[in-house]
């Protein structure tokens, strides 16, 4: 039995959940998400607990049972307190500006990188250096913030780029001249 899949969802009372034979819908505070959950696994509710359990045991319906149950506890979560990732600017002159809908980067490139914000998105400025991430969906908001850092990833002789908030950085030594 899968460890992660053998878990009980607790649903918070502020969220409902409905199956619509294939298709789950989570719905709370945050907004509503929506999926398609494969025809390994099965799904049982009991009042506010939601059971995850697969059809058989082949390999397939193995694979499936964790992941779906980490799918669906993540709907849960975001939808009644969203997801944040923060992104760090380290370096002389990198910056973030937002405005309207686009997210400016002056990163050290002679010309500004200009992204458009997804309105599934909020994007909070905290300072010129800082930017939040806010979304309901945990994938979304990993993906967009994995676009961002891949324009100036951290470098490891001076630590410069577009980083994690808590993020470590393996520093190397540089040449030494005699």
């Amino acid at each position: 039995m899968s460890r992660i899949g053998k878990k009980i969802i607790q649903i918070p009372k502020e969220v409902s959940v409905t199956l619509n034979g294939k298709e789950l819908t989570v719905t709370g505070k945050h907004g509503t998400l929506q999926r398609q959950i494969s025809n390994n696994v099965d799904l049982q509710f009991n009042g506010e607990q939601l059971f995850v359990t697969r059809i058989n045991d082949q390999k397939t319906s193995r694979e499936s049972h964790g992941l779906h149950r980490a799918l669906i506890q993540n709907m849960i979560h975001g939808v009644e307190k969203n997801f944040t990732k923060t992104l760090i600017a380290e370096g002389v002159g990198y910056r973030f500006q937002v405005e309207k809908n686009k997210l400016i980067l002056n990163v050290g490139f002679s010309h500004p990188i200009e992204f458009e914000i997804p309105n599934y998105l909020n994007i909070k400025v905290e300072s010129n250096t800082k930017i939040q991430l806010i979304g309901i969906d945990r994938e979304q908001v990993g993906f967009f913030a994995a676009k961002i850092r891949a324009v100036r990833p951290p470098e490891p002789y001076k630590g410069k780029g577009l980083l994690y908030e808590g993020e470590k950085i393996l520093r190397k030594a540089g040449k030494t001249g005699k």
